[in-house]
């Protein structure tokens, strides 16, 4: 994998588990996640006089994406009510890699040699064990939040192939993502507004500035990503991207003082085999 294109996805991981970190700001997780999104969206806007407009046939793209955006959305805002950063996050990304090497085997005709599919293993292995408490024992876990968990996991995946391809298609990642991010932003907004009415509007403000900080980081990294499978597969991008799981243990031990367990360094260690084999992929 080309070293430019690796680094930059690994800030992408970093930046996308800084953002998911807010959505624990003192605001229902789905308003918190509409407000890092319409925050994306209005960072995105004035950018689009510098691109052009995607051709009709990215269209369809973008709508799919958008659908599968509100599906993640809502998965993940359940996840994180049911259960803590620490252990849904892991899973909701955790699953996602395999699902999408297997749907960009099947789909787009993406296979890797053998020392690709054992980096994405290795990952994967490493993003499960962070999900763990203590011991490892799976009776410990929120069966409501891994659920949850497990759904979002699905719309990653097809979000990710939709954008990969769709991208492709619009001949201009730039164009395909801030497009993708005003769009999503503006949709987002209005089932917010729909469903829960303008009274929430007041409250939702008062966080405009983490809100602005999400939306940013949310905008590089997935800016990134979008780029980056249009120069390499889709499914070793979004392996790659999976990394973030590491900064949000991170943050979820520093800043959520959530608890430190040595079964996080032995994942730790697999997350980063896994890391070395995909580097060689």
């Amino acid at each position: 994998m080309d070293p430019f294109v690796f680094a930059a996805v690994l800030v992408a991981a970093a930046c996308h588990a800084a953002w998911n970190a807010l959505i624990k700001i003192r605001l229902d997780p789905f308003l918190a996640i509409v407000l890092i999104s319409a925050m994306a969206g209005i960072v995105a806007l004035p950018l689009l006089l510098y691109v052009p407009v995607p051709p009709p046939a990215a269209w369809p793209w973008l709508a799919l994406s958008v659908a599968a955006h509100l599906g993640y959305y809502i998965g993940l805002s359940g996840a994180y009510r049911a259960g803590d950063m620490g252990q849904v996050y892991p899973i909701a990304r955790g699953t996602a890699p395999l699902m999408t090497a297997a749907g960009g085997a099947l789909l787009l005709g993406e296979n890797f040699n053998v020392v690709g599919w054992g980096g994405i293993f290795a990952l994967t292995s490493g993003i499960f064990l962070l999900s763990l408490r203590g011991g490892g024992e799976f009776a410990h876990l929120n069966r409501r939040a891994v659920g949850y968990a497990l759904f979002t996991a699905v719309t990653i995946c097809c979000y990710s192939l939709v954008d990969g391809q769709g991208a492709r298609t619009a001949g201009n990642a730039h164009s395909y993502a801030l497009w993708l991010f005003v769009i999503d932003g503006a949709f987002i907004t209005g089932v917010a507004l729909l469903r829960h009415g303008t009274g929430v509007v007041p409250g939702v403000l008062r966080f405009w500035k983490s809100g602005l900080i999400g939306g940013t980081l949310s905008l590089a990294a997935y800016w990134i990503v979008i780029w980056a499978m249009t120069v390499q597969p889709i499914a070793i991008v979004a392996a790659l991207r999976e990394t973030s799981v590491l900064f949000a243990a991170l943050i979820a031990v520093a800043i959520l003082k959530e608890p430190l367990r040595a079964s996080r360094v032995v994942a730790a260690v697999l997350i980063v085999a896994g890391l070395a084999a995909i580097r060689l992929q």
